[in-house]
């Protein structure tokens, strides 16, 4: 993955759209990262697994509604401060930026590419290797 090609950093911030959360895929999670789902809800780990959860060779992924959405999404994440890094991350995976033809092909579907704050490279770089988190649009000032 070269990193020249936004060495000047990108704008994105989530709409939550939902977009990314609506399509069919896997939404991977780690046993903390079920935890911290699990302690937001108010269940035990192993009535999120039940509930949830659902066995992929040797990982666990989210269950997905009958549509192939997440399980967790009701026109907004109904888990968002305790959403998985898969989702802190996204849309600065690596497959999304292995080039700019890749990140506009991601924007396509994303409509938080290009819009609210620039992110650095350093930032873009920690993001690809799965640390740290974007951050949600502000929400628009009421109007008078």
């Amino acid at each position: 993955m070269s990193a020249d090609w936004y060495r000047d950093g990108v704008r994105f911030a989530c709409t939550q759209c939902g977009h990314c959360c609506t399509i069919e895929g896997y939404v991977w999670v780690t046993r903390r990262e079920a935890q911290r789902i699990a302690d937001h809800l108010g269940l035990t780990l192993d009535e999120l697994g039940r509930r949830y959860l659902r066995a992929v060779e040797r990982r666990q992924a989210l269950t997905d509604r009958s549509d192939g959405a997440c399980v967790f999404w009701d026109d907004g994440c109904t888990i968002y401060p305790a959403r998985p890094g898969q989702c802190r991350t996204f849309p600065f995976w690596k497959e999304n930026l292995t080039s700019p033809e890749a990140w506009s092909e991601t924007a396509r579907a994303c409509e938080g590419i290009g819009e609210g704050r620039r992110y650095a490279q350093e930032e873009i770089l920690r993001l690809a290797a799965g640390r740290g988190e974007t951050a949600a649009a502000e929400p628009p000032e009421p109007e008078d």
